[in-house]
């Protein structure tokens, strides 16, 4: 038996589907909202993996650790050259050299060195894919701010101001600067619970210690040019 055909669908039955770009609240310099900025969605719409920000996580951590403990070895133990008594007749053990790790004072066996190597390997590539699903994460859970600019004079009270103006007062939040700004360092150096670093230096390590980021329209672009 034939099927029969399928029936034609007018041009205004047809259902058209629309991309919305990723989007969020542009502020200005007193925390108020002034309407939305579009971003790319190749740097702030990305399919997070939490194997891939764990992973680039690890790696920087353990990257920055560096090995500090360390133990002496029998050879590096001072004195111990001559033997603590006979072989025979004492009715003791046999000891050649009171620097043996079974003494008191020894040195240790397998103990931990300085040399230790935690260095983990990480690709540029996967590097920059974790940055931008934590970037994506914060723009999701509207965590992160933009703001038109905001020129610092210095002055901790303005950037406090602003601050408590914005969503997520009082919890940790990382100011990402667009570039050098001794000034806006200045006031921000002098606020509780806010971190600040360049725009184009900011890792996965930076994004998940801090709740909140809050970043100018000149910082999106750099971000935008350095992960897109």
């Amino acid at each position: 038996m034939k099927s029969r055909p399928k029936p034609h669908l007018r041009q205004s039955q047809l259902r058209t589907k629309t991309h919305n770009m990723a989007s969020t609240k542009l502020y200005n310099s007193k925390g108020e909202a002034q309407g939305n900025i579009e971003l790319n969605d190749a740097v702030f719409a990305v399919a997070p993996k939490s194997s891939v920000v764990h992973q680039v996580y690890r790696a920087l951590m353990a990257n920055a650790r560096e090995p500090w403990a360390e133990t002496n070895g029998k050879g590096e133990i001072r004195g111990g050259g001559k033997k603590p008594w006979k072989q025979k007749g004492t009715g003791r053990a046999r000891h050649g050299s009171i620097r043996s790790p079974l003494w008191r004072g020894g040195g240790v066996t397998f103990g931990p060195r300085n040399e230790r190597n935690y260095k983990q390997k990480i690709n540029k590539k996967m590097s920059l894919l974790a940055v931008k699903m934590c970037l994506t994460d914060k723009l999701k859970n509207e965590k992160l701010f933009v703001l038109e600019d905001f020129v610092s004079t210095g002055k901790t009270k303005e950037a406090s101001s602003l601050r408590q103006a914005l969503p997520g007062a009082g919890y940790s939040t990382l100011w990402l600067l667009p570039g050098k700004d001794e000034k806006l360092v200045l006031a921000l150096r002098g606020l509780k619970k806010v971190d600040y670093k360049r725009a184009v230096d900011v890792n996965v390590v930076d994004l998940l210690n801090n709740r909140f980021v809050v970043l100018t329209q000149k910082g999106v672009s750099l971000l935008e040019k350095r992960l897109k």
